[in-house]
């Protein structure tokens, strides 16, 4: 009766602690699981956290550059405001100085955006095929001289053109063609605007002859207005941009 007592007991001993051992294990499995749970709840939060301070220092860059791009275009703004308003102050203090002249027909003045042009008729300068300067005109020109020392900021081109009749076969020996005829007429202007003190590193004479018209050749009246003498004042920067060799 002892011996089956004894017996009894070290069975139920046995699988109680074979019950134990299962139940240890398991809860170490699922201890181990929730660790790495958390632990890559961890990670993934300062993953998040990490992520969120980037595009917190992104989204400061770019309100950064915004406000710096806003703030140069209203510069630009504000730089072709003023550009535009010191042309048209300028060609206001050019027509006023040369009313007179304007209002006899004598030269016209005219404005566009990044230059001003004094038109000269050239029956007031030269005469027929010739390119010195006639007295009347060179008192007209006195005055256009005085005119245009006050614009230090521009490039001055004196350019001549010419109506498409030929040049008279006794000046030919002279002037073979408009061409040269109408790059005298540009070049003695240029001379007496330098002699009347405006600098001549800030001028340029050119000839277009009769291949840039303003009227048709075909009458009188058009053939006149063709026969010009044209003093264009263009802002520095852009003489310069025309100055480049084209790529």
């Amino acid at each position: 009766m002892n011996t089956k007592i004894h017996v009894g007991l070290a069975v139920l001993a046995t699988a109680f602690f074979t019950s134990g051992c299962v139940s240890t294990g398991t809860f170490e499995k699922m201890q181990a699981d929730k660790d790495q749970q958390i632990k890559t709840l961890q990670q993934q939060k300062t993953s998040l956290e990490q992520d969120n301070a980037a595009l917190k220092q992104q989204n400061a860059a770019q309100a950064q550059q915004s406000a710096q791009q806003v703030g140069s275009l209203e510069q630009e703004k504000a730089a072709l405001l003023a550009a535009s308003q010191q042309r048209q102050q300028q060609y206001d203090a050019l027509v006023k100085d040369l009313s007179k002249e304007v209002e006899k027909g004598q030269l016209q003045v005219k404005q566009y955006q990044n230059m001003l042009t004094v038109d000269l008729a050239e029956q007031i300068f030269f005469d027929s095929g010739r390119a010195s300067l006639k007295a009347g005109g060179k008192d007209v020109l006195k005055k256009v001289a005085d005119a245009l020392k006050g614009y230090e900021n521009k490039i001055i081109r004196v350019v001549g053109y010419t109506d498409n009749v030929p040049v008279a076969k006794s000046l030919q020996a002279t002037y073979p063609t408009n061409w040269e005829l109408s790059v005298a007429r540009a070049t003695n202007v240029v001379r007496f605007l330098q002699d009347s003190g405006v600098p001549p590193e800030r001028m340029v004479a050119a000839g277009r002859g009769e291949y840039d018209p303003v009227a048709s050749n075909d009458t009188p009246e058009g053939r006149q207005k063709n026969r010009r003498i044209e003093i264009m004042l263009i802002d520095q920067s852009l003489a310069n941009e025309m100055a480049k060799p084209a790529n």
